[in-house]
């Protein structure tokens, strides 16, 4: 009877506890999800503190860190809640479960049931009997907050890419560079395409121009090249195969790219250069260095090639950044070249050392560039103009004008 009477607590108890680590996980779950915006927050604000302070934003951006902060601190303190809160109910529980035991004990004592020595024997083993399950419902409690922060973990790692070798791709290797461009449609948007129905024909070593209008495709035609993305109608040949057909890094290896947005590493110079191709020599990466006529301003820097890159390349210029960018690009010998602005932000005398660097760079090789400077562009073979997504003329310099 007295062991009837104790385990008829245990349903309650599972139950309880059931309920309470029900609400922690969800509890968990926002603790996790407000920390993750307020350090969002805190990363973007600093990344472009600059930003911040030219426009005189500071005391806006303490309001909305103060805002993603307390939230992470309600939620926290509501997690914090529930998780404690478990304890003193085992411990209520355990109390009155003894209680009522003794009561029990004592209705059946004195009917001469059991002795009194049978009823503290009782009330021993179920102090015994609570502390393990107690343990084990506060661990389990725990657990809630560890699974919660592997859910967000998980997430990331089981994304699926957007773009992904299909089953028995093989490698693009030994090129010639010639690329085809065959009635390319694409959109980031499915209904909204930025390219339509595009065109183009590039024999090995021909120099394309990409010239139109900001947004009317220019990049979404090197990202596709690139295989950042796959086209949806039409296809990209590469030496008459199918880019699809083939691995996205024997792709991108024989690619040098340098985009718009340069970004160094937080490294030497000489080991963002070496980049390009790792198994480069110093003189290697000097030699490039001189080509892209970058020589003359890392010898003047404190640790000449060994001076360190800061976060981004903030202590570098954006001209600097960009001759660097193409020093990596000439090094790492590829047949195809992409250069997308890759002059944008020199200028006109720096300009035309990189012209020289790059057409010696271009010789033998394919290569596209992207400009909206016709100085850039002189030298193309062809010349694709685009507006809207669609290729409107095409021809040499001289013939579109």
């Amino acid at each position: 009877q007295l062991a009837i009477g104790t385990l008829i607590i245990l349903p309650l108890m599972m139950f309880i506890t059931g309920q309470v680590t029900r609400r922690s996980r969800v509890a968990f779950r926002d603790v996790q999800r407000n920390l993750g915006g307020m350090n969002a927050v805190m990363e973007e604000n600093i990344n472009g503190i600059r930003v911040v302070q030219a426009f005189a934003r500071g005391s806006d951006t303490q309001k909305q860190f103060a805002q993603v902060n307390d939230a992470s601190r309600r939620s926290g303190t509501r997690a914090d809640i529930i998780t404690a809160a478990l304890g003193p109910m085992f411990t209520t529980m355990s109390t009155i479960t003894i209680a009522l035991t003794a009561l029990l004990g004592g209705w059946l004592a004195l009917r001469d049931i059991v002795t009194v020595g049978v009823i503290a024997t009782f009330v021993v083993y179920i102090n015994n009997f609570f502390r393990p399950i107690r343990g084990i419902a506060m661990l389990y409690n725990h657990l809630q907050s560890a699974l919660a922060g592997v859910e967000r973990i998980f997430e990331v790692l089981d994304a699926q890419p957007d773009v992904a070798d299909v089953d028995g791709a093989l490698p693009l290797v030994d090129i010639e560079g010639a690329v085809a461009i065959n009635a390319v449609t694409f959109g980031y948007d499915p209904e909204k395409p930025v390219l339509e129905d595009v065109q183009l024909t590039a024999a090995a070593g021909q120099m394309i121009a990409l010239v139109g209008p900001t947004g009317a495709g220019k990049t979404t035609i090197i990202n596709l090249l690139s295989r950042f993305y796959d086209v949806q109608q039409g296809a990209i040949m590469i030496d008459g195969r199918d880019i699809r057909s083939v691995t996205q890094d024997s792709i991108r290896s024989q690619l040098g790219i340098v985009l718009q947005d340069t970004f160094l590493f937080a490294d030497t110079v000489m080991e963002n250069i070496r980049y390009g191709r790792l198994a480069a020599t110093d003189d290697d990466v000097i030699a490039a260095a001189k080509m892209a006529n970058a020589d003359w301003f890392i010898r003047r820097l404190p640790q000449g090639y060994e001076t360190q890159v800061s976060e981004k390349g903030h202590n570098f210029s954006q001209g600097q950044r960009q001759l660097l960018a193409i020093a990596r690009a000439i090094l790492a010998e590829p047949r195809i070249l992409i250069l997308d602005e890759a002059t944008s932000s020199v200028d006109t005398r720096t300009e035309q050392h990189i012209q020289e660097a790059l057409l010696r760079l271009m010789h033998g090789r394919t290569a596209f560039v992207i400009a909206h400077r016709l100085s850039t562009i002189r030298q193309a073979d062809q010349l694709l103009v685009i507006d809207d997504g669609r290729v409107i003329e095409q021809g040499t310099h001289d013939s579109l004008l």
